[in-house]
């Protein structure tokens, strides 16, 4: 039984080093090196990438959720679990929440613009800055209920 509940932690931690490694992956490298490309292609290229990016994180958020609560209640529940593990659910919501939004608005409207505005592809990477923020401070978290 024990292996089963690592192997769960394992894909909870998979899903989240993926989502948040992917996202500051996206905002930190990608951008420096598409701004190598013509404006045509580099905004051809990081929409296609953004769009990419952003259906992952759709299934890696539900299995980043799936497995959380399911580890909680393994431990016994929200009541047992110190509150770290309370903000690390808070913020890792939050993300899903923040990811739903960038994709649904800035993400959605560039992708459908015939001549998507360089201020909306813009707007999607300052917003995904603030989701790498918040899962960080996720880790942070996850660091404090392990006692580390």
């Amino acid at each position: 039984m024990a292996l089963i509940w690592t192997l769960v932690l394992a894909l909870h931690l998979l899903a989240m080093a993926y989502w948040i490694g992917g996202a500051t992956y996206a905002v930190l490298i990608s951008g420096r090196v598409v701004s190598l490309l013509d404006a045509n292609q580099k905004q051809s290229v990081m929409l296609q990438s953004w769009t990419r990016f952003f259906r992952s994180v759709w299934h890696v958020f539900g299995l980043s959720v799936v497995t959380g609560f399911a580890l909680i209640l393994h431990e016994g529940g929200f009541a047992v679990v110190p509150m770290p593990v309370d903000i690390m659910m808070l913020l890792g919501l939050a993300m899903g929440a923040w990811s739903i939004v960038i994709a649904r608005g800035p993400l959605t409207r560039a992708r459908r613009a015939l001549r998507p505005q360089p201020a909306l592809l813009d707007s999607v990477r300052k917003q995904t800055i603030g989701v790498v923020a918040l899962g960080l401070l996720a880790i942070l978290a996850a660091a404090f209920a392990r006692g580390i």
